[in-house]
């Protein structure tokens, strides 16, 4: 460590919170006006630079500075389109299934990229006139880095301008502050919609070319990219522009502090700092929102005056509810005997039961307590875990460590569930975020005990369970059980208390609910029962890899909650199903296999905006709704008929 590789570290911070917060300004002015989650925003930074790289190679030599607005133009056409053509037919449905929309954009993006410019990393051009480096104290700089550094600071001032000097700035404010009184102003809403997505989108791409000279383009940049920007924009404030820039310094500077303090001794223990950068993001984000909730420079948001459409209380099953429950679980009881033929279908059976486990916990705290969940495979994880180490480390038995997965993964979201229920929101799912991005990154580097980065090997279920039909017969059982008793806690005292202070937190206190209380213990609850799937899990695959409770899978489980729909006790199980089967069967029979997935997912979202399992409940109490009608004016004719037959009588 010296004082000259202090400050280049720095410089080197400076740089990258520049592009960090391109891409994060672009993603605050988005949700600030449309209130959409936009996942798809590291898609658009994605695209930036390999739409550079492109222009680059054709215009060639000093075309090289020319390339880069244009990359950022066409990505925000491309942007205005996807606005115009898809998310201005869903801006009245749930938040959450925009944010459905936009995880399937991802998908076909990305497809759409590796198509267009193949699976290999493409390295652009240096900047002409900035190939080389500056000494700074000693030690070499790239030139490149010092006009970075500039860029930032000169985009926001740019971007202050339009907002706060021009009436479209103004109109982009009013709708920050309140969108529904710029549409009764008269303001045409649609296009000012379409004109603040472009401009984000632009930004989103001018943050990618930027990179151009820097790092190469792959396909994986897209997911890297929107979680960084996430952890600023909420570090920011939701909205803040000048919060975002102030947020990108701190976490880019941050991560050059601790790149330059490498491994440190501290009372004879070596620290590795360095390794902090894979979570120091997520530790400032939990930081921050424990202790001021809006973010540095937000403030609480105004509340939309636009309702929805009215949840309607649960109703315990029906007759013919239960009938058709008994009949499905006769199917799936037979199902290995009846497939035995194709063994890999009972594995692939298994996978689903587990995710519709999986799926139903998440759905336990989203819908009838009505929190968001961004980091719920933290609970998955931290069950799979328990159950492995608990099998090799203390030898346990798989039946026992089965019983004990649920009590790990139970304290881990009885620790993390103390702080997140104190928050609402897109600031709650996003601490929920930080905290399983930062079990991750402890499970992902603590080689000597979780194994790292390779997991850990052999964790097989018991010998009477070599069979994999035996295993399928006994995952059956528990994720039965599993839902079962996740439908009896909904019906319980505590379940209507948890439902009470979802509709109305002010109602549930005034006579006399907890209600962070019972938030605090939904989340252990949840978090319970999706332990026992990751113990399920592990065992069925008999290893166990820190993919198990990465991003991806939390991802994974929104998407099987809101397409299933998440109104209904059964739409978790049905969009499980169908996630995991539509996955397992486009992934076998095509290379372009998230494309795919993806269209299938907008057409559902377009087609069942209240979920599939939702839109059917709505079909059938429709029809339900009809025949009632028909049999009560059948009833009301009736007495009508019979004195108008008395009177023909009497004549």
């Amino acid at each position: 460590m010296s004082f000259s590789g202090l400050i280049v570290q720095l410089l080197n911070g400076l740089a990258s919170a520049s592009s960090l917060f391109l891409v994060a300004a672009g993603l605050s002015l988005i949700f600030g006006v449309t209130r959409i989650v936009n996942f798809a925003h590291g898609s658009f930074f994605m695209v930036g630079i390999y739409v550079a790289y492109t222009l680059a190679d054709k215009l060639g030599g000093a075309g090289f500075w020319v390339a880069l607005p244009l990359a950022a133009v066409a990505v925000g056409v491309l942007g205005a389109a996807i606005e115009v053509l898809l998310l201005r037919r869903i801006y009245k449905a749930p938040e959450l299934f925009q944010l459905l929309a936009t995880f399937a954009l991802v998908l076909v993006i990305k497809d759409a990229v590796l198509w267009l410019w193949g699976p290999d990393e493409l390295l652009g051009p240096r900047a002409p006139g900035l190939r080389g480096s500056v000494e700074i104290l000693g030690r070499q700089f790239p030139a490149y880095d010092l006009f970075l550094i500039v860029v930032g600071p000169v985009v926001l001032g740019l971007v202050w301008l339009l907002l706060t000097r021009t009436r479209f700035g103004t109109l982009v404010r009013a709708a920050t502050q309140d969108r529904e009184m710029v549409s009764a102003l008269g303001v045409n809403q649609a296009w000012l919609f379409t004109a603040v997505f472009a401009l984000g989108a632009l930004l989103a791409g001018l943050g990618g070319a930027l990179q151009l000279p820097r790092e190469p383009a792959t396909l994986e940049m897209d997911l890297n990219t929107i979680g960084a920007a996430f952890v600023v924009v909420v570090v920011g404030g939701m909205g803040s522009l000048p919060g975002a820039y102030v947020a990108a310094l701190l976490i880019a500077e941050i991560k050059a502090l601790c790149i330059w303090l490498g491994v440190v001794e501290i009372a004879g223990i070596a620290i590795s700092f360095s390794k902090l950068t894979l979570v120091v993001d997520f530790l400032v984000m939990a930081a921050v929102l424990v202790w001021r909730p809006w973010g540095l420079m937000g403030r609480p948001q105004a509340p939309s005056r636009y309702v929805g459409m009215q949840e309607e209380p649960l109703r315990r099953a029906g007759g013919s509810y239960v009938a058709a429950v008994g009949v499905l679980a006769l199917v799936l009881a037979a199902m290995p005997v009846l497939t035995a033929s194709s063994p890999y279908t009972t594995v692939l059976m298994i996978d689903l039961l587990i995710a519709a486990l999986f799926a139903a916990s998440l759905h336990f705290i989203m819908g009838p307590a009505g929190m968001h969940s961004f980091g719920h495979a933290a609970y998955f994880g931290l069950g799979a875990y328990g159950a492995a180490l608990l099998a090799r480390a203390a030898g346990l038995p798989m039946e026992l460590t089965l019983v004990l997965a649920p009590v790990v993964a139970g304290l881990g979201a009885l620790v993390y569930g103390w702080f997140a229920v104190r928050l609402s929101g897109v600031y709650l799912a996003m601490l929920t975020l930080a905290f399983a991005q930062i079990t991750w990154a402890i499970v992902y580097q603590w080689d000597s005990f979780t194994g790292g980065s390779n997991g850990l090997t052999g964790v097989w279920p018991s010998e009477w369970l070599n069979d994999k039909r035996a295993y399928y017969w006994l995952t059956l059982v528990l994720v039965g059980g599993g839902l079962w008793w996740l439908r009896r806690v909904l019906f319980s005292p505590f379940g209507y208390a948890l439902r009470a202070g979802r509709d109305s937190v002010l109602r549930a206190d005034a006579i006399g609910i907890d209600v962070k209380r019972m938030q605090w213990a939904a989340f252990v609850v949840a978090g319970a029962v999706a332990g026992l799937a990751g113990g399920l899990f592990a065992y069925s695959k008999g290893s166990i890899s820190p993919e198990t409770l990465a991003v991806g899978r939390s991802v994974d489980g929104l998407v099987m909650v809101l397409l299933g729909g998440i109104q209904t006790l059964a739409g978790p199980v049905v969009g499980a199903f169908t996630f995991t089967w539509l996955h397992d069967m486009v992934a076998r029979n095509t290379d372009y296999w998230r494309a795919m997935l993806g269209a299938i997912i907008l057409i559902l979202v377009l087609l069942f905006p209240q979920g599939i399992a939702g839109s059917i409940k709505q079909l059938a109490d429709k029809w339900r709704g009809r025949r009632d009608d028909v049999a009560a004016d059948e009833a009301a004719k009736a007495p009508m008929q019979a004195a108008a037959a008395a009177g023909e009588g009497a004549r």
